[in-house]
């Protein structure tokens, strides 16, 4: 689904409460599991078998940390190659970025470092990147090391965890690593969206993220 929503506005905060929503885009090679972490994290919910996303998907969800709640719009773009040119349509002027791979091939882990490339270089300058490794449940099929993406990610500033759509190991708290990173300071504001409910995470114990959950 794309629309002129793409270009939402910057944060925006209001409220003894502070409230602050922030633009969120999700970009990766195709399969390595966007839409599947996306809906763990907004519905808490995994389907075996998702099907592609056409162009992008826009989905809401809010974390409610201690004197904030951090909403995020989040835009889960399309994975394959003849979608690419669309994505600085969703990037552009987002807050913040989750690039996925696929802990068991190798060639998506290249092509997230393009993605990371082209944020770096195209993308809002303060932009918060995370880098996710995702299907941490299949490690016994794993061909990207841990030490190799954690080295990418340090090297390169990036918010770094290993995930699992499935299992939900980190996906909340890759989320959450965002939103507490993100400045709560900023003006303006986008439209509100298609709400889900939000979900207080900012208690829940963090996971492990070396630790790998079984199917």
């Amino acid at each position: 689904m794309a629309n002129n929503r793409a270009n939402s506005r910057p944060g925006t905060v209001s409220g003894p409460n502070k409230t602050c929503q922030f633009k969120l885009v999700l970009l990766g090679e195709s399969a390595v599991g966007k839409s599947s972490l996306v809906l763990r994290f907004v519905k808490g919910q995994f389907h075996e078998y998702q099907e592609s996303t056409i162009g992008a998907a826009f989905l809401t969800q809010t974390i409610c940390l201690e004197d904030t709640t951090v909403k995020f719009e989040i835009w889960d773009t399309a994975g394959q190659e003849r979608y690419h040119s669309l994505a600085p349509m969703y990037y552009r002027g987002a807050q913040a970025a989750i690039v996925v791979y696929d802990i068991t091939n190798q060639e998506s882990f290249a092509k997230a470092k393009n993605w990371v490339k082209e944020l770096q270089r195209q993308a809002s300058p303060n932009i918060v990147i995370a880098l996710a490794g995702n299907k941490a449940d299949l490690a016994a099929r794993r061909v990207v090391e841990y030490e190799e993406a954690q080295a990418y990610a340090e090297d390169n500033g990036l918010l770094f965890m290993e995930t699992s759509a499935k299992s939900s190991m980190n996906v909340n708290d890759i989320f959450l690593a965002i939103a507490k990173k993100l400045p709560k300071n900023e003006s303006g504001g986008g439209p509100a969206g298609r709400g889900h409910g939000g979900v207080d995470i900012a208690n829940e114990p963090q996971q492990n993220t070396r630790t790998s959950c079984c199917r």
